[in-house]
């Protein structure tokens, strides 16, 4: 009989070692978890150092005649990958205003009434895009315009290993181009923005030649009288598409053989033409 008590072990005892066994065993999954975080985050920061190592960053392009769309498309584009649009005025004023070297050499250059070469837009380009935010990519707007200041570019990006990823172009008919520029009215004061066909003042009254009465074109807020750039005529867009395809074409044809140049339809509905956008982006390198 005392044997068998003896061997007997109370209830109490058994939920208390079984409690502390779950106690450990639960204390074991928490550091393991803590410690496979840990390793994760460890994981990431790596791939995350390899990426910017050795990964190629989305260095682009966007091209297209004015009215081609362009300008609608880039801010979304900006915005999908996270990555800037820099424009070669803008990066020309910012390095002037910080007084660097490069901008020290453009701003002497512009007070003299002469040109910015070729080699010190390149330069500015250079530095503008070691900052921070261009650490994934950037696209660039307005550059190149010409052949010879693509193949500098490529010779420059080339010195760090890199290239350009994507060129797009937006296509659109000439006829399309011009009832999109030559239908354009702004208020200058504010700059709001009228389309005779798309987005017409309140105030339009139409001719017995189809076109708008120039007196009737006035902004739907203030009431003043609005007014088209020297540039939105006929005229003027006919010498600016000349313009436009005597140095894009060669341009797009020298990065044409790498494959990375990807044709847009502009002349498509504005909805269209980002999903074509989106799937194009979709085949950068």
């Amino acid at each position: 009989l005392k044997a068998r008590l003896a061997t007997r072990v109370h209830p109490e005892s058994v939920n208390l070692a079984a409690a502390m066994n779950f106690v450990a065993a639960a204390g074991s999954l928490v550091i393991g978890g803590v410690a496979g975080c840990v390793l994760g985050r460890r994981k990431e920061k790596k791939l995350q150092a390899k990426y910017e190592k050795y990964w190629p960053r989305k260095i682009m392009m966007v091209f297209g005649a004015p009215g081609a769309g362009k300008g609608t498309q880039g801010p979304k584009i900006v915005e999908m990958l996270g990555i800037p649009q820099l424009s070669t005025g803008d990066m020309l004023r910012e390095a002037v205003a910080k007084g660097t070297e490069v901008g020290k050499q453009a701003k002497e250059v512009m007070s003299s009434g002469g040109l910015v070469s070729d080699e010190i837009v390149i330069g500015i380009i250079k530095d503008r895009i070691k900052e921070e935010d261009c650490k994934a990519g950037f696209i660039l707007d307005g550059f190149p315009r010409t052949l010879p200041q693509a193949e500098a570019l490529d010779k420059m990006l080339a010195a760090d290993g890199e290239a350009v990823s994507l060129v797009m172009a937006f296509d659109v008919d000439p006829a399309v181009l011009e009832e999109r520029v030559c239908g354009r009215w702004i208020d200058k004061a504010s700059g709001r923005s009228y389309h005779v066909k798309y987005a017409p003042p309140k105030s339009m009254k139409m001719g017995p030649d189809g076109k708008p009465v120039p007196e009737s074109m006035k902004d739907d807020v203030t009431g003043a009288a609005l007014m088209q750039r020297p540039d939105d005529t006929a005229e003027a867009l006919k010498k600016r598409l000349d313009g436009y395809k005597d140095q894009t074409v060669p341009i797009l044809s020298h990065y044409e053989p790498s494959g990375i140049v990807k044709r847009i339809d502009g002349g498509a509905p504005i909805d269209q033409v980002w999903v074509e956008v989106q799937a194009k982006l979709g085949n950068t390198k």
